[in-house]
């Protein structure tokens, strides 16, 4: 068993102890979660509860999740939006919602399960069944564009030109709050949320070296539009910066993005990714617009 705990924060009280772990394990159906619960594998304070329980909030979460199963990934037939595709590469555009790889009890409907059924046996394995061409990834409800290798020669291509941080990765965010500098750096390590192991943290001490910059597109009356470039790729890296300087991700409610209601998951947006080209070494470049609940939701803004 892989035990987690973690504290709930008290702007969490009133949500449903299966839809609260189902949205921020990610990864992870919220049938499977229930299972979790039902099976006893959840403890809220000491005590098991039922998957309705409603959280106080400030409570004390213990997880057992078991070992990881032996899953079978299926091909599915999945639309897929590719921006681009030959024999070593495809640069596809994930939509909201979209896991980018299985995890127990969520076995289908991922960018995988979509990849195998048109590229079939064409993809790389370094990263094995689960996640066979991954060779990175953008989180459930980040929208934009994402390399998938086909063969290993590509796979270690790219996966060096990321650790060297030679790929060029903008991305598009709404954030709270109004900004009083056109641009600005972030550079402040990241590791596990000691008292939340779902959310990571700025961690001075233990972190890893995670560095972001951004710039000013536009200023609304609480928000701002920004670009974010990675200088480096740490889990939920520009959720976590923008949190950690005072400005959220709109509709980021693990970091603490609320302020649009119970409307979930962060305006953010991989636009852009240029690398060079596994075999040619010739430098490519693609951009995606804007999803349209993110372009709606600015036209709300200007109104």
């Amino acid at each position: 068993m892989n035990r987690i705990s973690f504290i709930t924060d008290l702007a969490d009280a009133g949500k449903r102890l299966d839809s609260y772990l189902s949205e921020y394990l990610e990864g992870y159906s919220r049938n499977y979660v229930q299972k979790l619960i039902d099976g006893g594998c959840v403890l809220t304070n000491g005590k098991a509860v039922k998957r309705s329980y409603r959280l106080e909030g400030d409570e004390e979460i213990l997880l057992s999740l078991p070992e990881n199963e032996s899953l079978a990934v299926e091909a599915e037939n999945i639309p897929l939006d590719i921006y681009y595709e030959d024999d070593q590469i495809m640069v596809v555009n994930k939509p909201k919602g979209m896991v980018v790889h299985p995890a127990p009890g969520h076995t289908r409907g991922t960018l995988v399960n979509a990849v195998l059924y048109h590229a079939g046996d064409s993809l790389s394995g370094i990263n094995g069944v689960l996640r066979p061409g991954i060779v990175h990834r953008i989180d459930k409800d980040t929208t934009g564009l994402l390399l998938v290798c086909k063969t290993d020669l590509a796979h270690d291509s790219i996966a060096a030109q990321l650790k060297e941080h030679s790929v060029n990765r903008r991305y598009t965010a709404l954030a709270e709050g109004r900004f009083s500098e056109p641009e600005g750096i972030i550079n402040a390590p990241i590791g596990r949320d000691k008292k939340n192991r779902l959310r990571m943290a700025v961690d001075p001490l233990s972190g890893k070296e995670a560095i972001t910059r951004y710039e000013l597109i536009k200023s609304y009356a609480k928000y701002s539009l920004l670009y974010a470039r990675l200088l480096t790729g740490r889990t939920h890296q520009i959720r976590v910066h923008m949190a950690s300087i005072g400005h959220p991700l709109a509709g980021d409610l693990l970091y603490g993005g609320g302020s649009l209601g119970k409307e979930s998951g962060q305006y953010l947006h991989a636009g852009l990714i240029g690398f060079n080209h596994p075999v040619s070494r010739q430098y490519m470049e693609f951009e995606a617009p804007l999803p349209d609940y993110f372009a709606e939701r600015l036209k709300k803004l200007e109104s």
